[in-house]
C-alpha cells in the first residue's frame, strides 16, 4: 500500500515593513503608503502605524519580488487598476485598489522590471527593465502595445511629457532618450552625464526635468511646450540643457521627486541623506537673478577702479543684462534642507495630498533597516511625524522559539527581542536585548530565555515586555538553550542546559528570588553544574525522555553523554565540516545531525550506527526539527528553502520555497499543525498542514517537470546561449514573450481547430447519410458542450488571456493559421467578439503575410474579410460615439438639477471622508485632554 502523508502550504508571512528593494508609493487617495515587503506590498495607514490592506501573489517565490510599485493619482479611476507593481520575473501586476486582488499579470520582460509610471490617463503603463527594453502597455485590455528597443543598460527611470504623448527615459548606459508615442520611435538622446543616470523626474507643469547620476551635478533640462516655441531649439529635440546643480553629497543619487505643487525637488543619495531643493516661481527667480547681477555689478565696479590704477580696461556689463537679467538654474533651484536620518535611506515620495498648515510637502522614507518614516518639509526645518518599525526587526532574524500552548512565538535578532501572535502575525511586545542567538521559553510561559553572542543570558518577563536580568553565563557566544524534559517528554520544571564557544555546557535550575520586602518574586537562575568539552560547543540537543544528552563540537563530532551521571556514552563521527544543529526524535531512537557539509544524517541511539546520509540542501543546513511524536522532520538551509523529510524511508517528501535569503532557523508546534521559520530576509513565514494528502512519487514527477520547465525558460530567455547584439537605434518590437501559459495557449486552440474540424466532418457525414436516406440520429461530441464548431474554437480563443494572445497565435504553424482566418467572417457578426476578431487578424496577417497572398484559398477569405471588418468596426464606433454623447447629455442633466457637479462627486465624498476623520481626530484628541484634567484634578 502507498503511503500517503499531509501537504504543508504557505500561510502567512509577517515581519517585514518594507524591502530595500523596491521604491515606496502613495496609493490613488494619497492617504495610505505602499511599501514592499518582498513578494508582496502593504497600504499603510501612516497615522496609526498599522496596514490597511495586503497585496500578495498567489504563491511566494523569490522570482516574484517586488521590484518597482507606480500608482495612478486619479479619484476618478481609483476604482480601476490603478496601481502597478514590477516583480523580479520581468511581470507586471495591476491590482484593484478596493479589494486588493489582482485584475491582470503581464508578462514582456525577460529579467526585473526597474521602472513603471502610468501615462496622464491612467490607460497606458510604461514598463522598463535589466533587459534594456521599455514595453507599452494598455490598462484597459490588459495587454502590451509595442516594445521600445535602443537602451544598452538597464533602464532606471521613465516620465511621460506632452500630455502622454512623449515618453523619457533614462538608463545606465548614461543617456537620456526621448520617444514619440504616435511614431513609436526615439525622437532625441540626450547626453552630457559621465557616470551611469539613475532618475529624473518632470515638474506637474512640465517646465524642467531633473536627472541624477553619479557626477557631482544636478543636471536640469527645460521641456519644450510647443513646436513653434523658440528659434534656437532643433526641430525635433524635446528637452535642452538649462543648467547643472551642485550637490552636497558624493554619493550616487538613487531618487529624483518633485512634489505635487512642483515648488520642491527632492533629491535622495545611495546613503543617508535627502537634499530638499525649493523651485522658486519667475517672479522670484527674477528677483533673484537681479539681486545676482547687482553683485557681480559691485563686484566689477571695484575692479575697474582697482584696473585704473594699473591702465588695463575693463568690459562693462551691459544695460540689459542689469535691468532684466535671465535667470539661471541657480536662480531657480535653491536648497531649503538636507534630511539626514541614522540608517541608509532605499526610497522616498512626496504626498499628493495638501500638507498640514505651514507646511510645504509631506515626504516618505523607507530605511533599508526595515522602517518607513514621514516627515513634514517647512521653510525652516524638517520635522519627523510618522514612524513605522514595530512590526519587524531591524535586521535578520537568528532564532525562534514557541511557548507550550502554541499561541505565542519570540524571535530574537541582534537588538531586540519580539513577541507575536503566530495565527495572525501581530507583532505584541518588543523588548530591547543583545544579539540573541538561541531562546525558549520557560515552562508556564510567563518567562522566556535568550542567550546572546556575548555570553550573557536575558531573562525576560513576558506580561511586561521587560528584561528582569542578565546574567554573565558563558565567557563565549551562547550557542544553544534547551529546556530539560521531564520523563514523559513534556518540558520540565526543573531547569535548562547552554551550549557556548567557551567549550562549556552548563546545567542550570531555575530559582524564585525576592529581591526586597515589597517587590514580588522574580525568576532567577543558577548554574549547578558543567560540563568541560575540548572545542567549541555549536549545538546542545536532550532526548525527550531526559535520558542522554548530545554535543555538536566544532570539530564536527557529535558526543553523546547520559544526563544522570554525565557519562560519556557515543561518538557520532563523518561529517566532514562543523555540525550546526540536530535533533532527537520523540521516542529517542533516531538523532538527526545537520551540518555546514550540506548533509543531514540519520543515526540510531542505541549503537550510534549512521542510517543514512542526504545531501539534503545545496548549502549549509541551519537548523533541523522532528515534528512530534514521528519520525517525519524539517530542515532549512541557507539556500532559502524550508524540506520536510520522511526519516524511517529517508525521503524528501515535499519542498517549501518562499524565503528570499538564507533561512536561519526553525520552530515547529507542539502537534506539528504549523510550522514557523525566521530568515535573513528578515521575514518570518508559517506553514500550515492541510487536510491534502500527498504521495512520494507524484511530488518526485512534479520536481522532474518544474526542472524540464526551468530548462525550458532558460532556452527561451536565451539564458546559457550567446546573448543578443546590440538593439537597432530605437527599433520597436513585439511586447509579450514566450511562457509556459502562452505555450498552454497555444496547444488549446490547436486541439480545438482539431475538435472543430473533425466535428465539421461528421456533420457532413451525418448530412450525406440523411440524403442518401439514412436516417440516424447526429450524436455531437461532448466535449464541445452543445456548441457548434465555430463558437467553441471562438470560446477557446476569447478564454486566451489578452497579454498572452499574441504570442499564443504566433506559435501556431501556418496551417492553423489559415483554419482560424476561415472563421473570422462568422466571429465578426457577433457584436462583442469584433475588437478580438480584428485583433486576431492582424496578428495572423502581419506574421504570415507573405504566405496568405500567394495562397489562393487565402486571398478569397482577406477580400471578404476587408469589406466586413471595416464596416463592422465602424459600427462599434458610432456605438460608443452615440453612447459617450448620451453619457454627457445625462451628466449635463445631472449637473442641473443638483449642487455637486456628477463629475466631482468622487471627489466630494472624498472630501467629507476627510473630514470625518479629522473631526474623529479632534474627538480622540479632546477625549484624551479631559481625562487628563480629571486625573490631575483627581491627584490634586
Amino acid at each position: 500500500m502507498v503511503k500517503a502523508y499531509l501537504r504543508y502550504e504557505p500561510a502567512i508571512s509577517f515581519g517585514v515593513v518594507a524591502s530595500p528593494e523596491s521604491n515606496v508609493a502613495y496609493d490613488p487617495s494619497g492617504r495610505l503608503l505602499l511599501a514592499a515587503a518582498l513578494d508582496r506590498f502593504a497600504a499603510w495607514d501612516l497615522k496609526r502605524g498599522l496596514p490597511s490592506l495586503s497585496f500578495a501573489t498567489a504563491a511566494p517565490s523569490p522570482s516574484l519580488a517586488v521590484s518597482c510599485l507606480a500608482t495612478f493619482p486619479s479619484a476618478a479611476s481609483a476604482s480601476a487598476s490603478s496601481i502597478a507593481s514590477g516583480h523580479a520575473d520581468g511581470s507586471i501586476r495591476l491590482w484593484d485598489t478596493e479589494t486588493g486582488s489582482c485584475e491582470a499579470t503581464l508578462h514582456g520582460h525577460r529579467s526585473a522590471a526597474s521602472a513603471l509610471v502610468f501615462g496622464p490617463s491612467g490607460a497606458i503603463i510604461a514598463s522598463g527593465s535589466k533587459d534594456c527594453d521599455i514595453i507599452l502597455w494598455d490598462v484597459v485590455g490588459q495587454a502590451g502595445l509595442y516594445r521600445l528597443r535602443g537602451h544598452r543598460d538597464q533602464v532606471t527611470g521613465l516620465v511621460f511629457l506632452d500630455s502622454g504623448k512623449k515618453l523619457v527615459s533614462c538608463s545606465k548606459d548614461k543617456l537620456i532618450r526621448v520617444w514619440d508615442l504616435d511614431t513609436q520611435h526615439c525622437l532625441q538622446i540626450v547626453g552630457g552625464h559621465r557616470s551611469e543616470i539613475w532618475s529624473i523626474d518632470v515638474d506637474p507643469s512640465e517646465r524642467f526635468l531633473v536627472s541624477g547620476s553619479a557626477d557631482q551635478e544636478l543636471r536640469v533640462f527645460t521641456v519644450r511646450k510647443s513646436a513653434e516655441e523658440g528659434e534656437d531649439w532643433s526641430k525635433w529635440d524635446m528637452l535642452k540643457l538649462f543648467g547643472e546643480i551642485p550637490r552636497q553629497s558624493k554619493e550616487r543619487v538613487a531618487t529624483v521627486k518633485f512634489n505635487k505643487n512642483g515648488n520642491l525637488v527632492a533629491c535622495q543619495v545611495a546613503g543617508k541623506t535627502v537634499d530638499i531643493y525649493r523651485v522658486l516661481d519667475e517672479t522670484e527667480a527674477a528677483r533673484k537673478a537681479k539681486r545676482r547681477m547687482h553683485r557681480k555689478k559691485e563686484k566689477a565696479l571695484a575692479k575697474s577702479m582697482a584696473a585704473e590704477g594699473n591702465g588695463t580696461v575693463i568690459d562693462p556689463l551691459s544695460a540689459q543684462d542689469l535691468q532684466n537679467p535671465t535667470p539661471v538654474v541657480t536662480d531657480i533651484f535653491k536648497l531649503l534642507h538636507v534630511l539626514r536620518v541614522n540608517k541608509k535611506i532605499c526610497s522616498v515620495a512626496f504626498s499628493p495630498n495638501n500638507p498640514p498648515k505651514g507646511c510645504l510637502a509631506t515626504l516618505s522614507l523607507s530605511l533599508n533597516n526595515n522602517m518607513l518614516e514621514t516627515y513634514s518639509v517647512d521653510n525652516e526645518n524638517v520635522s519627523n511625524m510618522y514612524s513605522i518599525e514595530m512590526h519587524g526587526h531591524r535586521s535578520d532574524i537568528r532564532s525562534l522559539a514557541l511557548n507550550s500552548e502554541d499561541n505565542l512565538l519570540m524571535s530574537t535578532s541582534h537588538n531586540a527581542v519580539k513577541i507575536w501572535n503566530p495565527s495572525t502575525g501581530d507583532c505584541l511586545r518588543t523588548i530591547d536585548s543583545d544579539y540573541g542567538l538561541c531562546s525558549a521559553f520557560v515552562p508556564g510561559n510567563r518567562y522566556a530565555l535568550v542567550g546572546t553572542k556575548s555570553g550573557t543570558l536575558e531573562i525576560i518577563d513576558i506580561n511586561s515586555g521587560s528584561s528582569i536580568e542578565v546574567i554573565e553565563a558563558h565567557a563565549g557566544s551562547i550557542r544553544s538553550i534547551v529546556l530539560i524534559p521531564n520523563e514523559d517528554g513534556t518540558a520540565g520544571a526543573w531547569g535548562f542546559v547552554t551550549g557556548s564557544a567557551d567549550h562549556d555546557v552548563k546545567f542550570w535550575e531555575y530559582q524564585l528570588m525576592q529581591k526586597s520586602d515589597n517587590d514580588s518574586k522574580q525568576l532567577s537562575v543558577t548554574n549547578v553544574k558543567t560540563l568541560k568539552m575540548n572545542d567549541d560547543v555549536l549545538a546542545v540537543t536532550i532526548s525527550p525522555t531526559g535520558n542522554h544528552i548530545a554535543v555538536a563540537l566544532l570539530d564536527g563530532a557529535v558526543k553523546v553523554f547520559t544526563m544522570d551521571s554525565l557519562k560519556f556514552a557515543l561518538t557520532l563521527y563523518g561529517h566532514k565540516l562543523p555540525v550546526l544543529c540536530m535533533d532527537i526524535s520523540s521516542d529517542g531512537v533516531l538523532i538527526v545531525t545537520g551540518s555546514a557539509d550540506k548533509n543531514l544524517k540519520i543515526w540510531g541511539m542505541d549503537f550510534g550506527d549512521c542510517h543514512k546520509s542526504i545531501f539534503a540542501h545545496t548549502d549549509s543546513v541551519m537548523d533541523v526539527k522532528f515534528v512530534s511524536k514521528t519520525h517525519y522532520m524539517f530542515s532549512v538551509g541557507k539556500d532559502r528553502t524550508v524540506k520536510y523529510w520522511d526519516a524511517d524511508k529517508f525521503e524528501l517528501l515535499l519542498t517549501l520555497e518562499g524565503h528570499h535569503a538564507e533561512v536561519w532557523c526553525l520552530a515547529i508546534s507542539s502537534r506539528g499543525d504549523f510550522i514557523v521559520t525566521g530568515s535573513h530576509d528578515r521575514s518570518i513565514r508559517r506553514w500550515d498542514r492541510t487536510e491534502e494528502q500527498l504521495f512520494i512519487e507524484e511530488e518526485q514527477e512534479k520536481r522532474l517537470e518544474e526542472t524540464f520547465e526551468a530548462d525550458l525558460d532558460s532556452a527561451m530567455d536565451h539564458k546559457y546561449g550567446q546573448k543578443d547584439g546590440a538593439p537597432d537605434e530605437g527599433s520597436v518590437g513585439v511586447p509579450g514573450r514566450k511562457t509556459k501559459e502562452t505555450v498552454t495557449a497555444a496547444d488549446a486552440i490547436i486541439d480545438a481547430l482539431d475538435t472543430a474540424e473533425e466535428e465539421v466532418k461528421r456533420l457532413d457525414q451525418h448530412q450525406e447519410g440523411q440524403n442518401n436516406g439514412n436516417g440516424t440520429t447526429f450524436q455531437p461530441n461532448v466535449i464541445m458542450q452543445g456548441q457548434s464548431p465555430s463558437d467553441y474554437v471562438l470560446n477557446v480563443v476569447s478564454n486566451v488571456r489578452p497579454n498572452d494572445l499574441e504570442q499564443a497565435l504566433l506559435s501556431l504553424p501556418f496551417s492553423d493559421a489559415l483554419k482560424i482566418m476561415s472563421y473570422l467572417k462568422e466571429w465578426s457578426m457577433v457584436p462583442l467578439k469584433v475588437e478580438l476578431v480584428c485583433r486576431v487578424c492582424l496578428v495572423l496577417l502581419q506574421t504570415h503575410h507573405s504566405q496568405l497572398t500567394t495562397t489562393p484559398s487565402a486571398r478569397s477569405i482577406l477580400t471578404e474579410l476587408k469589406g466586413i471588418l471595416y464596416s463592422r468596426v465602424k459600427e462599434c464606433k458610432d456605438a460608443i460615439g452615440f453612447n459617450l454623447a448620451a453619457m454627457d447629455h445625462i451628466k449635463e442633466l445631472l449637473a442641473m438639477r443638483s449642487d455637486a457637479p456628477f463629475r466631482d462627486a468622487r471627489a466630494k465624498l472624498m472630501e467629507i471622508r476627510q473630514e470625518q476623520s479629522r473631526r474623529s481626530d479632534r474627538s480622540d484628541g479632546a477625549e484624551k485632554r479631559k481625562k487628563k484634567k480629571r486625573r490631575t484634578s483627581g491627584e490634586s
